[in-house]
């Protein structure tokens, strides 16, 4: 095992990652801009080193920095955690090339499934269901590319093969905006990922995003560990998940999940990693792969009562996984809700020092946060500041736990999103189960109408 690891991120996560090590004796070191020098994990770790300013390209995105404080610490392992350089094919290179463990799938894997037409590719080799689609990128021939579009049917949605988190995606209609689509497309995604590369998909009206959780080992040996609805998201971005899925049937899901183990297998895939999907009409389409741990693992934590981030320490260091599928047992059902310091309606940022905090408690409550009473959040970077993680043993226990959680929690000196989650929580269709990603941005113009 281990004896010192090396945290290149921050926020929660970094603190998350810190105490995964500290249960298993392992030494920390983490990096830290200048905006995060009062960082709770920064003043908790065995080491902290300062890797440059607050700007993220010169900090947390700046590899040189981390490989060598990896170096002069004499740490032996890096842990990327999620955003940043977790999906960075180049870095996890660059960290074996000198002589580290990057905690993570190998570089060639990242790439793959880094790349939505190739790992479409691999999913369909593999067995996984996929939304109907482009084979692969899409040509510069108009007539091919109208040819595709009747083939599949509108309304579809053109998406860069490079990009993620919601950006780089295009609904067209009808044929007449479909060619400006793709260019205008194809432009934003050589200018924001470095990649031109576009492919079609069907658009789905309705559906929801249910994601399956593996895991593999060095050995060829893969896990999942249950699923995630992932469905409440704002401008593609998730704020409200759970565990287990309501409302789908267990035999389906248990199809998929098998089918996600064994494409880990095929492909030789080691470590943490997410399948997403969406679901609709009772049929399951891949839409793209996370080889990372996802900031929602902890409601499968939960409902598993599986450690995913020494599961991905132990995997990394050569171990091999400590129990087989019919060991993995789902048990309850959790909900996580993201609080962000931003406004609960426009979500505009609103960073600033937090005057006063208190976290909630009590039975089956978890909170993951970096967060404190005078703690300057940051303009930085992303808005989140903690996760509030609740589990019950039915989700109508965990609803309840999470009101009371939410109404325990204070936050002042900023803006936060727990009006917003409040609300949520008593919304009749939430409570009922199985909302569609569209869900929020209709909810939200009614209330806009309302107000």
């Amino acid at each position: 095992m281990f004896k010192k690891i090396l945290i290149a991120n921050r926020g929660e996560i970094a603190l998350r990652i810190q105490r995964a090590c500290r249960e298993m004796g392992i030494k920390s070191v983490v990096v830290y801009s200048e905006a995060d020098r009062e960082a709770k994990y920064v003043k908790l770790a065995d080491e902290a080193v300062c890797i440059g300013p607050a700007a993220s390209a010169q900090s947390y995105l700046n590899m040189p920095a981390i490989i060598s404080t990896a170096e002069v610490t004499d740490s032996e392992a890096i842990h990327p955690g999620y955003g940043f350089l977790s999906e960075n094919a180049d870095f996890a290179e660059r960290v074996e090339r000198s002589g580290f463990v990057f905690i993570g799938p190998t570089p060639d894997a990242i790439r793959t499934m880094g790349d939505k037409v190739a790992a479409k590719q691999a999913m369909i080799k593999s067995g996984v269901p996929c939304v109907p689609g482009s084979e692969g990128a899409l040509t510069d021939d108009p007539k091919d590319i109208i040819r595709i579009a009747r083939q599949i049917g509108y309304p579809v949605i053109i998406k860069a093969a490079g990009g993620g988190g919601g950006r780089g995606m295009r609904v067209v209609h009808t044929e007449a905006a479909l060619i400006h689509a793709v260019q205008t497309t194809r432009a934003e995604a050589g200018a924001a990922f470095s990649n031109p590369a576009v492919y079609m998909e069907k658009y789905l009206e309705n559906p929801r995003h249910i994601e399956i959780q593996v895991m593999a080992d060095a050995f060829r040996n893969a896990v999942w560990l249950g699923e995630r609805d992932c469905s409440m998201q704002r401008r593609h971005q998730k704020i409200i998940e759970e565990a287990p899925a309501p409302g789908i049937p267990r035999r389906v899901i248990e199809r998929i999940g098998d089918r996600c183990a064994a494409a880990c297998k095929k492909m030789g895939y080691r470590g943490a990693g997410t399948f997403e999907f969406l679901y609709e009409n009772g049929e399951f389409y891949f839409i793209e792969m996370n080889t990372r741990v996802q900031v929602e693992h902890p409601v499968t934590e939960l409902v598993t009562g599986i450690d995913i981030v020494q599961l991905q320490i132990r995997v990394a260091a050569g171990e091999k996984l400590p129990f087989a599928q019919r060991a993995v047992e789902m048990r309850g059902h959790a909900i996580e809700c993201r609080i962000n310091a931003e406004h609960p309606y426009t979500y505009v940022p609103s960073p600033g020092r937090i005057s006063l905090w208190h976290a909630p408690g009590g039975p089956g409550v978890r909170v993951d946060s970096h967060a404190y009473t005078n703690y300057l959040v940051p303009p930085n970077y992303d808005s989140m500041i903690g996760k509030i993680i609740v589990h019950g043993d039915t989700r109508e226990q965990a609803l309840a736990r999470m009101r009371i959680a939410l109404s325990e929690t204070v936050v002042e000196g900023i803006q936060t999103n727990i009006p917003l989650h409040r609300e949520l929580l008593v919304d009749s269709s939430f409570m009922a189960g199985g909302t569609s990603i569209h869900y929020l941005d209709g909810w939200m113009a009614r209330r806009k109408q309302h107000a």
